[in-house]
């Protein structure tokens, strides 16, 4: 481990702390890399050793290894030569689709093409923007993370139903939903090729691919990764392509698309897991064309998420949500339904 004056020789700059971090009473033993991947989000564990590498994470104001095991009451800081950006989340007037508000919460129906919460690239336009502009207090996530309101997330390219939280009450009861899996979520989805059976159900532990870290993986060790599961259930066949309604019983990251790879169904058009080409069907010009232009008309990922259910955080009631398919959605579905594919 490296000394202060180690660090103010080995660096000709000004550094900026980005991140500050104070270690809770009941922390285990832990790799700073591994710690930090899961309190810095879009970190990846390479960045982190990197900028253990380079001096840039102190603990107690002395930098330390990518090795170091974080202790209860550790203070961690990241620190670096560029002054950190303005995070915060600033109003800006964009018009929501909410399907139900009361006191407690709000339905929102999620465009495609619309990120949930500012990040790397997309630090404006998104839905907590618009939520930011249209509600005032919305309670953050945790930790103080700035995120109004935000109890669950959808995909940039996957349109479709978010519940918002509008006080601290019902964010915290409506998490533990989340947490206890008793949340009903159903998406429809277009995916690659026809499946044997009408249902079924999909398991296997995601986690970031380690060769792509824009990917979640299915990991069949059970020590890697986070379980997951998804019911699926065929709704209209097309040969080539299937409607299916996927049941998140748990709720990962991209779970719906990287199980549907995983069983060899991609989403239809889902370039971030090989979707975008011609997956099933005949090698002709016809048809490639046809496929070329259900992707025109629908690109993105084909992905909606249809129902949502849950119990009310203040009444107790039992409350459930329908959203219909987007236009972009129903279009691709009616070309397959009206156009019979070359053979």
């Amino acid at each position: 481990m490296q000394d202060d004056s180690t660090l103010e020789e080995g660096q000709d700059q000004e550094l900026f702390e980005h991140y500050r971090i104070e270690v809770d009473p009941g922390q285990s033993l832990l790799r700073i890399d591994k710690f930090l991947m899961h309190r810095i989000e879009n970190a990846s564990r390479t960045k982190i050793q990197a900028a253990a590498e380079a001096s840039c994470i102190l603990v107690n104001g002395k930098p330390v290894k990518s090795n170091y095991k974080v202790k209860p009451l550790d203070v961690i800081s990241v620190v670096l030569p560029n002054p950190p950006r303005d995070t915060t989340v600033y109003p800006e007037n964009i018009p929501l689709q909410i399907m139900y508000e009361d006191d407690d919460l709000l339905i929102v129906n999620k465009e495609a093409g619309m990120v949930v919460h500012p990040g790397f690239n997309n630090y404006s336009g998104t839905l907590v923007n618009a939520l930011v502009y249209h509600f005032d207090n919305l309670p953050t996530g945790r930790n103080g993370e700035s995120r109004p309101g935000l109890v669950h997330r959808i995909d940039k390219d996957t349109s479709g139903l978010l519940v918002i939280s509008k006080n601290e009450l019902a964010m915290t009861r409506l998490a533990k939903q989340f947490f206890d899996h008793s949340i009903e979520r159903r998406y429809h989805a277009l995916v690659w090729g026809d499946f044997q059976e009408d249902e079924g159900t999909i398991t296997g532990n995601l986690d970031r691919n380690p060769k792509n870290r824009l990917q979640m993986t299915v990991f069949e060790d059970e020590s890697k990764g986070k379980p997951a599961i998804t019911h699926w259930k065929v709704l209209e066949r097309f040969q080539y392509v299937t409607l299916v309604e996927c049941r998140l019983e748990t709720g990962r990251t991209h779970q719906i698309r990287a199980h549907m790879r995983y069983i060899g169904h991609p989403l239809f058009n889902d370039s971030t897991y090989g979707g975008d080409d011609v997956l099933k069907g005949v090698n002709q010009a016809k048809f490639k064309q046809f496929i070329q232009n259900c992707f025109e008309l629908m690109p993105r990922q084909a992905l909606h998420a249809k129902s949502l259910g849950f119990i009310h955080p203040s009444s107790g009631e039992a409350m459930h949500f329908e959203s219909e398919l987007p236009a972009d959605f129903q279009a691709v579905l009616e070309k397959w339904r009206r156009v019979q594919a070359p053979r």
